[in-house]
């Protein structure tokens, strides 16, 4: 796709209800084995809480921020940086985008197992969509799974179909951090790619002049807990079609609608963040 199967599970636009917090003495989680657990949309299953690896108080801080300053200057989303290079046949497409939202925020939209934060808002369509998610292994932070997902593919802005995309996936919740590579992807010969999500201190020069933080501690003490915390995502994916869709004309036309198709996605995820902001956090987590 040009797809990032990196995206994980997507979450729906009212789904930003926050996960509860744990306190930092128990980041020490047993690791365990998960014999393969099978979760589909379209069948009902018992939620296991996951333990997270974020301030959810700190969360929600953010998004009030963030909402307040929306009402007052709304931030404008800046385009999305895509490079795309060539080697021995296999094309490297970096992506790199800013977004007006929290980085915890933005990576449960790309981890959620259920929803999609990737709407087309003219058409009214997901442009990604999760089918079935089996887990494979849980390790504290880390959890590796099947997925299989479907991604909007246009042809010559006449028509368009969804490409199906069936991956193994390794996320890190605590990182903020996942890999892919293809189990099975139509016409694609290599799939695989990586992501990461991490904080950009939006109000830095403005607040620390004195000194930039290098950390959310220090942005917070030096702002005097009124510098909002924005994201960085970057993707870097990897492809090569099969022959042979991998000589021109062919390729030409992968790589061009691969481009398009990825920048559609993080078009609908910014969208996704102004909503967001927008519409401010749901609710304030009860006190331990």
């Amino acid at each position: 796709m040009g797809v990032f199967p990196g995206f994980g599970s997507w979450i729906s636009k009212n789904s930003q209800q926050p996960l509860k917090a744990e306190a930092k003495g128990s980041e020490n989680v047993e690791s365990k084995s998960v014999s393969e657990k099978d979760t589909k949309n379209n069948a009902p299953a018992k939620k296991k809480k996951k333990k997270e690896y974020y301030d959810e108080k700190e969360k929600i801080r953010q998004e009030k921020l963030w909402h307040e300053e929306e009402e007052k200057h709304p931030w404008q989303n800046p385009p999305p940086k895509v490079k795309v290079t060539t080697k021995k046949g296999v094309y490297h497409m970096n992506l790199e985008i800013t977004l007006g939202a929290p980085p915890e925020l933005i990576y449960l939209w790309l981890i959620h197992p259920h929803g999609s934060s990737f709407l087309d808002e003219k058409k009214w369509r997901d442009l990604m969509i999760t089918k079935s998610k089996k887990v494979l292994m849980e390790d504290g932070p880390r959890e590796v799974f099947k997925v299989e997902r479907s991604v909007v593919y246009d042809f010559f802005s006449l028509t368009s179909v969804r490409i199906p995309l069936h991956l193994i996936v390794e996320e890190n919740r605590k990182d903020l951090t996942g890999k892919y590579k293809k189990e099975k992807v139509m016409l694609m010969k290599v799939f695989e790619g990586n992501y990461k999500v991490e904080p950009v201190y939006v109000d830095q020069e403005r607040l620390c002049k004195k000194r930039l933080p290098k950390s959310p501690e220090e942005y917070r003490k030096c702002s005097g807990g009124q510098g909002k915390i924005g994201s960085k995502l970057t993707i870097n994916q990897y492809f090569e079609p099969y022959p042979p869709f991998n000589l021109p004309p062919f390729s030409w036309y992968i790589r061009g609608n691969t481009v398009k198709t990825s920048k559609n996605l993080l078009y609908a995820l910014q969208n996704t963040a102004k909503s967001v902001r927008m519409a401010g956090p749901l609710e304030e987590p009860p006190n331990r």
